[in-house]
């Protein structure tokens, strides 16, 4: 196992940290062996992915472990596939196609870890799929005292529950078992809408298709509209070239230059906006799952994400629009709407009810603390439960308050972690110090 020092940043360049260490594990007893001396040395401990949480959810001052070896498929079944915590979605994403196999719904972006993804709640949208944590079917965890424990809805179901997303708090993931399935196609139909046609429609739009989300451009009232329901084929993507404009050049490299301008120019945004949001255009196409859910986003930026009662979406949507055309700000980033069922892992935003997520970014050199607060404001007023890899400013009185199960997951982590050995300021602001919350 190597050790190293180095400092660390994220994806987005808004959180960085020094941790006292740095080690590369190359299996689940190197991963115990570091456990067992960050508690003899009186550290703590954490790991971290690729860094594309926006909050400080992976920050250690003592030591870091990074997973790059940990990256094997371990086990490969019918309906299942054990992979180990390191392996980054898209690898997986191409070794389950090679393999005939599919995730039944992804999220939009394939380089975090699975590990990373999965404790830190990563959705796509769904009509019946929910996030990767409600594809989980086990889990491979070291815990605080450095013994290595496999939780399932059969085997210790309450850490089961728990630890898929379980935010790096109960122990550190080594391995991951999903629930899988032959790989299928999704035709893809992509085009513009308004937002007020939008908001009427909703319920059918949400109902009618098996994977609906919009991305509305403020300042207008341009959409544009996604939906991916399977089909039998044949598979008819876009083609090279096609992909590479719409993909690399528009949504990339034009709309890169578009941000850095408006940020250097303000009184640009909104007229981009207004020629973005009436350039829209119509893509129909079929592929492989994984690559319909998924797209390359290599502009940088700050986002924040709710979780709210689906019933509520419409209404908070127009009170989102009526905020934003009331007030000065430029913003440049597309709002991001998408939906989920309900599930039943503990922290999971989409834990017992039917959901909606409300995504609003800025440009990673314009941050705009205000319109997210604004924002924060009104979908706390709905119940709303912030994503945990993206900002907020919740805290564990709050949290409660959202989550039937928040007490029951910090006396679970009172139990497995009394020393607090895998916390982190982020941790302690959301879970609290200790079970009552202080």
């Amino acid at each position: 196992m190597f050790a190293f020092m180095v400092a660390f940043r994220n994806w987005a360049g808004n959180q960085t940290g020094s941790p006292s260490e740095v080690r590369t594990p190359a299996n689940t007893g190197d991963v115990a062996d570091a456990v067992r001396d960050a508690a003899a040395s009186g550290r703590r401990i954490k790991m971290v992915g690729t860094g594309h949480s926006f909050t400080g959810i992976a920050l250690t001052d003592g030591i870091m472990l990074r997973p790059d070896r940990l990256r094997r498929i371990r086990e490969v079944g019918p309906d299942r596939v054990t992979v180990e915590a390191g392996c980054p979605l898209s690898d997986f994403n191409a070794e389950l196609e090679r393999r005939g196999l599919a995730l039944a719904n992804m999220g939009d972006i394939m380089v975090q870890t699975v590990s990373g993804a999965v404790q830190t709640g990563t959705h796509g949208t769904g009509r019946d799929a929910g996030g990767l944590a409600d594809q989980v079917l086990a889990l491979e965890l070291v815990l605080a005292d450095g013994s290595v424990v496999t939780c399932s809805a059969d085997r210790d179901p309450d850490l089961f529950d728990a630890a898929r997303v379980g935010l790096g708090a109960l122990g550190i993931v080594t391995a991951i078992t999903f629930r899988v399935e032959p790989s299928f196609l999704l035709h893809a139909d992509e085009r513009p809408a308004t937002l007020t046609a939008l908001l009427h429609g909703l319920d059918t739009l949400t109902e009618g298709n098996e994977h609906f989300e919009f991305y509305w451009f403020p300042h207008t009232e341009g959409c544009q509209v996604k939906r991916n329901n399977r089909t039998p084929g044949p598979a008819r993507p876009l083609g090279p070239l096609r992909d590479l404009f719409n993909g690399e050049f528009l949504q990339n490299t034009v709309f890169g230059a578009i941000c850095a301008t408006g940020a250097w120019i303000p009184a640009t945004v909104k007229p981009f906006n207004r020629v973005s949001a009436a350039a829209l255009g119509v893509n129909v196409y079929s592929d492989a799952s994984y690559k319909v859910f998924t797209s390359s986003r290599r502009v940088r930026f700050l986002e924040q994400e709710y979780a709210i009662p689906r019933e509520h979406l419409a209404e908070a949507l127009h009170r989102i629009r009526e905020t934003v055309d009331s007030s000065r700000w430029r913003i440049g980033f597309p709002v991001e709407v998408r939906v989920s069922p309900a599930d039943d892992a503990w922290l999971s935003t989409a834990y017992g009810r039917r959901t909606a997520y409300i995504a609003a970014h800025t440009f990673h050199r314009t941050p705009n603390p205000e319109y997210f607060a604004a924002l924060e404001e009104i979908l706390t007023w709905y119940g709303g439960r912030p994503h945990w890899g993206k900002l907020h400013t919740r805290d564990a009185g709050y949290l409660r308050t959202v989550y039937p199960r928040f007490d029951d997951f910090r006396a679970l982590r009172d139990r497995l972690d009394p020393g607090r050995l895998f916390t982190n300021d982020y941790l302690d602001r959301i879970l609290g110090t200790a079970a009552s919350g202080q």
